[in-house]
Parts: C-alpha cells; sequence; structure tokens
C-alpha cells in the first residue's frame, strides 16, 4: 500500500483534521466518501460537516448545563450521517448514535436519557419516531429533521437538506466554520452497549479517543493513502466507527457506504467501490461466504476467477471479531486476502488487542499491556492455558476466566455517559471489569488472548462453568451446520443442561444419529469437553439477530425446550443417559420432563 498522507492539524480533535484534509494539495480534492452513485471529496466533506454544524447551533440556541449541546441521531448509513458527525465535530456538540432497532418506550427511553435537543431521523424510521413523538421530553417537535431516504412526502420545515439550503447556505457553497473553541477532551460521540436488559448504556469518546483509535488502527493494518474501506456494518456502532471510517479519514483514504449489511451485495460493492479493507462484527463473514456459495454452487474454479482473482477485487484486508477459524480460512482463500485481523476490544476500549499473521491459530492477538490478566471468580490470576498436541484445553476450569485490567487508570475508557452506577460497576476496587471471558496462551515469552465468550454467556453443568460461545463455535465446525448457538437450559437435578440451536446448510437434514456421533468424535479426539456435549438441540430455519448481526441467544435461552413456546417449524432433538443417538423431543417427553421438576419443586424454572 502508499504511504499514508500526513496532516498537520491545529489540534488533535476531529474538526481540526477535518480542516486539514480539505486544505491539503492532495487530499483536498481526493473522494472521501461514496455511496451508489454519490461521492464527496474532502474538502465536499469539510463543507458539508461546517454547514451541519451551523445549522444545529441555529437549532441549539443557548447551550450550558441545563441546555447541554446533544444531539442524537436515528440513521442508517448515509454520507450525512458522517457529516453530522463532522459537524458535532466542528461546533463542539455531542453526538448520540442511536441502534436504528430500538423501539417503542426503550428508543423514547434512550432519546430522553441522552438529553439531545435535536433528533436526525433516517425517513425509514419516521414511523417510530412518530409513535413516540408524545413521550419525548427534550427533543421539540420543529428540532425533528428528517434525512429523505424513502422518497416520500416530507415537509420543507423537517427536510434536513432543505433547512441546510434555507437556514446557513445552499449546498456546494464553503463557509467559514463556526468560531468554537472545541478541545481533545471535548465529549464527541456516545455510542450505546447493546443493551440486553433494561436501557443501552452510552460510552463517552472524545476528540482525542476518536483520532487515536483511528491512528492506531490503520497503523496495525498497514493502511495507506490508497486505502478504501468498505462500511456496511452500522455506524452507530463501534466497529464501524474506530475500524472502518476513523482510519481511511486518518490515513487520507476512502469509504464506500451501503446503508444496512447485505451478503448478497458484498462482493458487487467491493468490486465497484475498490474495496481494500472491510470492518465486521457479529456473523457477516459466514453470511458472505454463503452467498458467495450459493450463487456459485460451491464451484471453487468459478469463486477463484470471478471472486478471488477478478482484476477489480482490491480487498486485501478484514479486520473485526465474532468469526469463527474456518471462516477465517475460507474468507482469505475465497476472497484472495493478504490477512485477516480477528481483534478483541469494545467501545469502552480499556482493553485491546489485534491478531497478526502468524499469531496462533484462534486468538486474538498479543497482550501488550502487563496490567491486562484474566481472573478467576475468586479475584485470583487464572493460570496459562496447558494444551494437548491436538490442541484441547486441559485445564480449562483453571485457565479461563474474565478478561480484566489491573490499574489505577482506565486506559481509554472514559466512563458511561450520566450513569455512576454502571460506571462503579465497570471499574472498582482497581479493576476495569470487561464483562468477557477468555484464557491466555504464553508462547515464546509471549500472551496471546483467546476469546471464549460473555460472563453471562456461562453454562453451568455437573458444578463446572464453561462458556456457551465455545461449544457454539465447536458444533458450527459441522459440515452440514451453517451457524449454532449454545445456551444453558434449566435441568431438574443440577445445574443447568445444554441445548444448542442449529440453521443446517442448505440442502442439508439432520441426521440424528450422525450428528450425534460426530460430537461424540469431537469429545474422544477433538476439543469438546464431555461435558459441552448438547442435550438439546433445536433446528431452525434461521436466527433472529441485533442491529449489529449477533444472534439474539437470550431469546432463545428464555425459551428453551418449551415445546408450547417454539417458533412455528422449529424441531427439537435431545438425549437421555445412555442413548446412542439424538432422537424427536415430543409433547410425551416434555411432559414427563415437567413432572420431574414439579416433583423436585423446580417448576418455576420451566415457566419464568
Amino acid at each position: 500500500m502508499a504511504e499514508p498522507l500526513s496532516f498537520d492539524a491545529a489540534t488533535f480533535t476531529v474538526g481540526a483534521h477535518i480542516e486539514a484534509r480539505a486544505n491539503h494539495p492532495v487530499a483536498a480534492n481526493k473522494v472521501f466518501l461514496m455511496q451508489h452513485e454519490r461521492s464527496w471529496t474532502y474538502r465536499q466533506f469539510r463543507d458539508e460537516s461546517v454547514r451541519t454544524a451551523h445549522l444545529l447551533l441555529r437549532r441549539l440556541g443557548q447551550i450550558d448545563e441545563a441546555h447541554p449541546g446533544h444531539v442524537v441521531m436515528l440513521l442508517e448509513n448515509h454520507l450525512e450521517l458522517v457529516s453530522l458527525y463532522g459537524g458535532c465535530a466542528y461546533a463542539g456538540l455531542t453526538l448520540f448514535g442511536v441502534n436504528t432497532g430500538l423501539r417503542g418506550e426503550v428508543l423514547a427511553g434512550v432519546l430522553n436519557q441522552s438529553r439531545a435537543r435535536v433528533l436526525v431521523a433516517d425517513e425509514r424510521f419516521l414511523g417510530e419516531v412518530e409513535r413516540v413523538r408524545g413521550e419525548l421530553k427534550h427533543i421539540a417537535p420543529e428540532n425533528i429533521l428528517v434525512l429523505r431516504t424513502q422518497g416520500g412526502s416530507v415537509p420543507a420545515s423537517a427536510d434536513l437538506n432543505a433547512c441546510l439550503d434555507r437556514e446557513v447556505a445552499p449546498a456546494g457553497k464553503s463557509v467559514d466554520a463556526p468560531a468554537v473553541d472545541v478541545t481533545p477532551d471535548r465529549n464527541l460521540m456516545v455510542i450505546y452497549t447493546s443493551g440486553t436488559t433494561g436501557l443501552p448504556k452510552g460510552i463517552n469518546n472524545n476528540h482525542m479517543k476518536l483520532c487515536a483509535v483511528g491512528m492506531a488502527v490503520s497503523s496495525n493494518m498497514g493502511l495507506g493513502q490508497d486505502a478504501v474501506g468498505y462500511g456496511c456494518m452500522p455506524l452507530f456502532h463501534s466497529n464501524s466507527m474506530f475500524v472502518g471510517l476513523m482510519p481511511a479519514f486518518w490515513v487520507g483514504g476512502s469509504m464506500g457506504l451501503r446503508e444496512r449489511f447485505s451478503a448478497s451485495q458484498f462482493v458487487p460493492d467491493v468490486l465497484k467501490y475498490g474495496v481494500t479493507y472491510w470492518n465486521y462484527v457479529g456473523e457477516p463473514v459466514h453470511y458472505v461466504l454463503g452467498a458467495i456459495e450459493k450463487q456459485y454452487n460451491g464451484d471453487e474454479a468459478l469463486i477463484a476467477k470471478e471472486v478471488t482473482n477478478n482484476p477489480k477485487n482490491h480487498l486485501r484486508y478484514a479486520c473485526g471479531n465474532g468469526a469463527a477459524p474456518p471462516d477465517i480460512d475460507k474468507f482469505v482463500k475465497w476472497l484472495g486476502l493478504d490477512d485477516m485481523f480477528e481483534l478483541y476490544g469494545s467501545t469502552e476500549a480499556a482493553i485491546s488487542t489485534f491478531r497478526r499473521l502468524g499469531d496462533p491459530r484462534g486468538s486474538v492477538g498479543e497482550i501488550t499491556d502487563p496490567a491486562v490478566k484474566i481472573l478467576g471468580p475468586d479475584g485470583k490470576e487464572c493460570e496459562p492455558a496447558q494444551l494437548a498436541p491436538d490442541g484441547k484445553l486441559l485445564n480449562y476450569d483453571r485457565a479461563v476466566g474474565e478478561i480484566t485490567r489491573v490499574a489505577e487508570d482506565t486506559s481509554l475508557f472514559q466512563g458511561y455517559f450520566d450513569n455512576p452506577k454502571a460506571n462503579s460497576e465497570k471499574f472498582r476496587d482497581g479493576v476495569y471489569h470487561s464483562g468477557d471471558l477468555g484464557h491466555i496462551l504464553e508462547k515464546d515469552g509471549r500472551r496471546f488472548l483467546y476469546f471464549d465468550g460473555r460472563t453471562d454467556d456461562w453454562i453451568r453443568k455437573d458444578g463446572e462453568n464453561f462458556s456457551a460461545g465455545q461449544v457454539g463455535r465447536i458444533l458450527s465446525e459441522h459440515d452440514d451446520v451453517a451457524l449454532a448457538v449454545a445456551y444453558g437450559v434449566p435441568c431438574a437435578v443440577s445445574d443447568e443442561l445444554v441445548m444448542a440451536a442449529l440453521k443446517m446448510r442448505d440442502g442439508a437434514e439432520f441426521d440424528p444419529k450422525a450428528f450425534f456421533d460426530w460430537c461424540e468424535a469431537q469429545v474422544t479426539g477433538a476439543s469438546m469437553d464431555r461435558k459441552w456435549f448438547p442435550d438439546f438441540i433445536a433446528i431452525v430455519d434461521d436466527f433472529e439477530y441485533t442491529q449489529t448481526q449477533k444472534v439474539l441467544v437470550r431469546n432463545y435461552k428464555k425459551i428453551h425446550f418449551d415445546l408450547k413456546r417454539q417458533p412455528p417449524g422449529v424441531q427439537i432433538f435431545w438425549r437421555e443417559r445412555g442413548d446412542k443417538a439424538f432422537k424427536p423431543f415430543g409433547a410425551a417427553a416434555y411432559e414427563q420432563l415437567r413432572k420431574d421438576f414439579a416433583a423436585r419443586e423446580k417448576l418455576e424454572l420451566l415457566d419464568r
């Protein structure tokens, strides 16, 4: 890759860096953002950001403690989302990136908790905004601005672009930036966690952090000015901001945008925009492979011709987390990548690792911060992993624990917005608690991190804890399984049983005996512990997903093996002690289980 461009910015703020790129002799007229047939150069991006800054300041009016400079967005990926971000940077405002999947009282709760006084909404979600309009405490009706994306009828008074033209300056006109003193420690963007219970938590991200992340990630990937990112993951999420947009921006590269992820459009977009790197999170790597396999009927020679060796294919790197090792291998092969970086990190950014070429398979990179440790439930440091020759983790119960950072500072974590309780839970007694499970492999004097799921992702069976994510990843390696997730379900006699939901590959059918035998082989000759062997199997047509393409496992855990609560078409199989194959789980078996639970006074576990 070409060397990154060098910029002389006045301060370590996003606005100053936008200004530096707009005035750079090379970058000024270089295309920064592309979406379908539209594109903006760095100079156009600067001008649109400045226009947006003036509009926001005009609409907000007085800004003080009682009248905060908070702006909230409910947008899919569009050029205007990026200029809204840039506008807040110039104006010294805070942008709240709300998950577009929120609805009803949760959506209203997040909008109110943000104390934002201007809302910019995608026309696609205008109906959801209208449903909660009466519950909004801080956003005046005239400050709900709509980005037209659906071709519907939007009043000129609410049309974002019409307001920009009317109240600031016509599109294409360059105006002076607002005279606002913005410092690197100013909070620029609040990015929300997934929020599995209650309202999502907003995480503060100041100018310094966003610039530093762009600089670090672009350096780790070796990006230069010819880098072209692909933003199909939502820009309200930290993965797209930290690993997609800011690295491209930092080196003076480009970014192709798609409103939302589409597996079938991935390859066409990569070829169209000349994409060189892609950020992902969740399961999209798997879906892209599935789309390619379906389009070319799994013919690898044809895939090599039309995708891998296509002269328009410039994709060289992918960076993210959540991809299974077999999918990584296939993605590298089919897309012709130089490398694929699995990383570990979160929006809090207190702990980060970055897998590089040559790092151990399955790891998420080397731990270079000595303060990062794996702690067990007793607060003591776990021992390093011990592996058998076949790679099986021999000391799982003593090596796997919570990924933590033991230090007096919180690194790049700048706290949760307006949530002191969450702050004290995350960082207490000198320990930052990630909420994630992991283990460390020591090799040649280096420590490599392995991600094993969430702490609330534990399955506890026969008195031992283990990661549901680890079980799901193993089951996903079966040739007939497109995707698997595992979770703990009620047990009448002990802690929990193991249940897995499987989505089968196109044309494959679940074979109860063959799958049982395959699981047994994983126990006796590979990397699955006997306790991880599934007790129940649910065969599903597809999964329910979050907006960031993560499976909503909690929904499956909630209905467990209750036949009355299963979605239409779901088949359930199970095994009992001594069985040599899975067998259908029918009404008679379920009723007998209910009697067993009732006899042990545990029936509430099934009905809660």
